[in-house]
C-alpha cells in the first residue's frame, strides 16, 4: 500500500513538473504556465487601473480590485510552494540544502517577492497600506521572462559583453565627472556664477543630460568658453552611448548565431542518429 502511495505521490509531482517547469517540455508552454502568464499580464492591468482616480474611488471598483489581487496573490503562494515541492526532481534540488538552493535562485527570489509581501500584509490585516507594495508586482514580469527565450538570450549577451560593458559605463561615469568639474569652475566659479552649476553635485546633472544627449534644456552655459566646452562634451557624448550599444549588439548577434549553430548541429546529429538505426537495404536478387 505504501509502495503505491508513493508511485501515485512521484506521478503527481512529474505531472506538476512537466506543467511547471518549462525545460521539461521540447517545445511550446504548458497550460498551467500559460495561465500564469495570463495573470501576471491581467495583474498588470489591474495596477494600471488602480491609479485611476475615476475608478480607484468607486467601490464596486475597489471590491474587484481586492478580490482580484487576493487571487492573483493566493494563486501565486500556490504556485511558489508547488515549485517547492517538485524541486527535488532535480538532482541538483534534492533534499532540505538542495531546496534551500532553489529558494535562492534568482527567479524563485522574484516569485516570492512576487505575492509574499502583500500576503503578509493581506494575512495578517497591516494597517500598512498596500500603495507602497504595488511596485514589487513588478517581479511578476520576471515570471514571464524564463517562458520567453529572447529574455535568456539577452541575459546571456549581457554577461558575455560584460567585461567590455562595464569598461563602457567606467568611461562614461569619468567623463561625467570631468565635465561636471569642468562647468563647475567655468559657470559657477569664474563665469556668471549660475545657481545651477553652484556646485559639482549640481553639475553631475547637466552632464548626464548632456553626454546621454537627452538635454531637457533645464540647465545650460551661458559663457562662450563654456558654450564651447559644451559642444565638445555633447560630441562626445554620442561616443558615450553609441559604444555600448555597439557592443551589445555584437555580443547578441554572436549569442544567437552560436545558438541557432547549435541546433543545427543537434538537428544534423538527430538525422545521422536516425540514418544509421534504420536497416541496411537488402542486396539486389539475381
Amino acid at each position: 500500500m505504501a509502495v503505491q502511495q508513493l508511485m501515485v505521490q512521484q506521478g503527481l509531482r512529474y505531472r506538476l513538473y512537466m506543467q511547471l517547469v518549462p525545460e521539461a517540455r521540447f517545445r511550446g508552454i504548458s497550460a498551467t504556465n500559460l495561465l500564469v502568464v495570463g495573470l501576471v499580464l491581467l495583474s498588470f492591468l489591474f495596477l494600471a487601473l488602480e491609479t485611476e482616480p475615476t475608478l480607484n474611488t468607486q467601490p464596486g471598483w475597489q471590491q474587484a480590485f481586492a478580490i482580484f489581487n487576493v487571487f492573483v496573490v493566493a494563486a501565486f503562494a500556490v504556485e511558489y510552494v508547488l515549485r517547492v515541492f517538485i524541486a527535488g526532481l532535480d538532482p541538483e534540488y534534492r533534499g532540505l540544502v538542495g531546496r534551500l538552493k532553489y529558494m535562492t535562485r534568482f527567479y524563485s527570489i522574484a516569485d516570492l517577492l512576487a505575492f509574499f509581501p502583500e500576503l503578509v500584509v493581506m494575512s495578517l490585516g497591516l494597517g500598512v497600506p498596500l500603495i507602497g507594495l504595488r511596485v514589487l508586482r513588478l517581479f511578476r514580469l520576471i515570471k514571464i521572462a524564463r517562458f520567453v527565450p529572447a529574455f535568456n538570450i539577452f541575459g546571456a549577451a549581457v554577461r558575455r559583453a560584460g567585461t567590455q560593458l562595464l569598461t563602457a559605463l567606467a568611461m562614461a561615469l569619468v567623463l561625467v565627472y570631468v565635465s561636471a568639474v569642468a562647468l563647475y569652475f567655468i559657470e559657477g566659479v569664474g563665469g556668471e556664477h549660475q545657481e545651477s552649476f553652484a556646485s559639482i553635485p549640481r553639475a553631475i546633472w547637466w552632464a548626464i543630460a548632456t553626454l546621454t544627449t537627452v538635454g531637457y534644456g533645464d540647465v545650460y552655459p551661458v559663457t562662450p568658453l563654456g558654450r564651447v566646452f559644451a559642444s565638445v562634451i555633447a560630441i562626445a557624448g554620442i561616443g558615450v552611448v553609441a559604444l555600448p550599444a555597439g557592443v551589445f549588439a555584437s555580443a547578441f548577434s554572436d549569442e544567437l548565431r552560436e545558438r541557432q549553430d547549435a541546433k543545427l548541429s543537434e538537428r544534423v546529429h538527430d538525422y545521422t542518429a536516425q540514418a544509421e538505426q534504420r536497416p541496411a537495404d537488402p542486396p539486389p536478387v539475381d
